[in-house]
């Protein structure tokens, strides 16, 4: 596949921003609820004891018509939240907690016997039942406010262009000029604070030797704002060409797509990170944290080895990609001795 050929407009483009439809029908549904649920506890605030068979009942009502006052409280939130669910994630957030840390303390209580565990049922639909639909919502703020710093620091194009000839490295060269020199393993990284995108660093500086040997050029991309000079020096890659690509337009001439929650936060991804995190650290977000990295080898303009990370964890073999297959290995030879 020739990347150059298939850089098209439709690989520059902005992202949506906007929250799903259903996002804030959840969250009017979610204040309806909890106004509800908290006008009753304020009228009725023994009902709900009784019904359960708590004894003795409690002395002091009033109480549990504060509890039923804040519940009230975070449905005029959530009201607020619905009108636009990514600018006010915060409500969101704040929400999510306390559907969180409310469960814990009453499974706490109950196993103590200081609560009954009746009132159990009133945590699956005060808690547990919001738990998937206020996540999906502050990933996907997260994600829209990602795209949306990208952008801003540098402003995509208004007309197509070929990232892959037009783009330069700090050194002044282009992927497509490179290319034509000698095979590049081109490294799409993560942004340089997370520990993969160090640990990938470590595991170039450590294989290099054995790439180049190869007669294969190492190129960098990664998506920050600024460029990893400190990184790449600890890791021995400082006079490599790297690309700075915040508006990630060589990442979507890559057909490297955003991640997805499994794919950045999955379990498998967690222990890893633990593994890499001991040994690499962590830093700073610098860029889009939601960029998927990948491993593609370049040859006169065209892919010819190619390694998509299925998760962020992923660890491929450098110096395997960075071998020239052997059909365009055999076309070079005759290129040469024409």
């Amino acid at each position: 596949m020739n990347v150059e050929q298939q850089t098209d407009s439709s690989t520059v483009r902005r992202p949506d921003g906007t929250a799903a439809p259903w996002m804030p029908r959840v969250l009017i549904a979610a204040a309806i609820y909890n106004l509800a649920w908290g006008g009753f506890a304020i009228a009725w605030p023994l009902a709900l004891f009784r019904w359960t068979g708590f004894e003795p009942l409690p002395i002091y009502p009033e109480f549990w018509q504060c509890i039923g006052m804040i519940v009230g409280v975070y449905g005029v939130g959530y009201a607020i939240a619905a009108t636009d669910p990514f600018r006010h994630w915060p409500i969101v957030l704040v929400g999510l907690l306390g559907k969180i840390f409310g469960p814990l303390g009453f499974a706490a209580a109950a196993l103590d016997g200081r609560l009954p565990a009746a009132l159990g049922w009133t945590i699956l639909t005060n808690d547990v039942i919001w738990w998937i639909p206020f996540v999906v919502i502050l990933w996907s703020a997260a994600k829209a406010s990602q795209c949306r710093m990208a952008h801003w620091a540098v402003a995509p194009p208004t007309a197509p262009i070929d990232p892959v000839g037009r783009l330069l490295s700090q050194f002044g060269a282009s992927l497509s000029e490179l290319s034509r020199e000698s095979p590049v393993l081109t490294v799409f990284l993560r942004h340089s604070g997370c520990t993969f995108c160090r640990e990938a660093l470590a595991d170039l500086g450590q294989q290099r030797h054995h790439v180049e040997a190869l007669g294969t050029t190492i190129a960098l991309i990664h998506p920050g704002h600024s460029h990893p000079t400190e990184l790449l020096e600890r890791y021995g890659l400082a006079d490599v060409h790297c690309f700075r690509d915040p508006a990630g337009v060589l990442y979507d001439a890559f057909r490297l797509s955003r991640g997805s929650f499994r794919q950045l936060l999955g379990p498998a991804v967690w222990w890893r990170g633990f593994l890499a995190w001991q040994k690499h650290g962590i830093g700073p977000l610098n860029g889009d944290g939601f960029r998927m990295p990948g491993v593609f080898l370049l040859h006169h303009g065209a892919i010819v080895r190619a390694f998509r990370h299925l998760s962020a964890a992923d660890r491929p073999d450098y110096v395997d990609l960075a071998k020239l297959p052997e059909r365009a290995a055999s076309s070079d030879a005759q290129s040469t001795h024409a």
